[in-house]
């Protein structure tokens, strides 16, 4: 399936205490970019991605996936929508007593009868396709582990995993070496990079360190306090633009 096209405008998230994490948020990102989303902790990048798949409601304002207002969807509707949306967490959300493969199964669950998951059925081809994407980020041989039985990266590695079962259009990666070392953490990176080259399939990521950002984003995009204070080419965030972003007192460290 081709990357598909995400359109945000005018979008507002404000909750019952009065917070405002969105403020008038508006960006595009074309089919097959890579667009890194970075700013601060509470600058408003996790609510972005989780409006973006209606896991909150948007206050106001309108999402749109290939020219579909997501923000108008009826239930029914969204889960359907949602197939081709993948998303990868932080905190990884994993089964953990549960095997890897029956973890990157379940993003399998919006193709099948609910049934099916109520009895952990799952299909020959489907349990194929399982071992398929876990062949593509290394770790096959782990299909029959538990969970908590795996390190960070390789957790991550199956939350990737888990997502391409849903053959996403859009991959939104929510903070998703935030846990992880340096090195693992570009190792996780190389593989959503990967996918999003190779399968064309168009990757929103929010990410702290500005050295990862320029290193894969083909976009970024800046927020602060809710709002955009930056969109545009890796190579354009110099000094001044970085304290756009980070604040007059910030420093930039890069990681290797």
């Amino acid at each position: 399936m081709p990357g598909a096209a995400l359109r945000v405008e005018h979008l507002v998230k404000e909750y019952p205490d009065g917070t405002r994490a969105i403020h008038d948020l508006s960006f595009e990102v074309a089919p097959g970019e890579f667009v890194v989303v970075i700013g601060l902790s509470g600058s408003g990048k996790s609510t972005l991605m989780r409006c973006i798949n209606r896991l909150i409601e948007p206050t106001s304002g309108k999402i749109f996936l290939d020219d579909v207002d997501i923000t108008a969807l009826p239930r029914e509707r969204l889960r359907q929508h949602r197939r081709h949306i993948g998303m990868i967490f932080q905190q990884f959300n994993l089964i953990k007593r549960s095997s890897v493969l029956t973890n990157v199964l379940t993003g399998r669950l919006g193709y099948l009868p609910p049934a099916w998951a109520l009895l952990n059925y799952f299909p020959p081809v489907e349990v194929a396709r399982a071992m398929g994407n876990l062949t593509r980020v290394g770790i096959p041989e782990k299909a029959r582990v538990r969970a908590d039985q795996l390190s960070g990266g390789q957790q991550q590695r199956v939350g990737i995993a888990r997502a391409l079962m849903q053959e996403p259009s859009l991959i939104l990666a929510d903070e998703p070496v935030a846990s992880l070392d340096p090195a693992t953490s570009h190792s996780v990176l190389k593989y959503v990079e990967e996918f999003n080259k190779k399968d064309g399939v168009t990757v929103l990521c929010a990410l702290h360190f500005l050295s990862l950002a320029r290193r894969y984003g083909t976009r970024i995009v800046g927020l602060k306090a809710g709002g955009l204070v930056f969109d545009g080419l890796p190579s354009e965030i110099d000094a001044r633009r970085f304290k756009e972003v980070y604040g007059e007192e910030a420093v930039e460290v890069e990681i290797a």
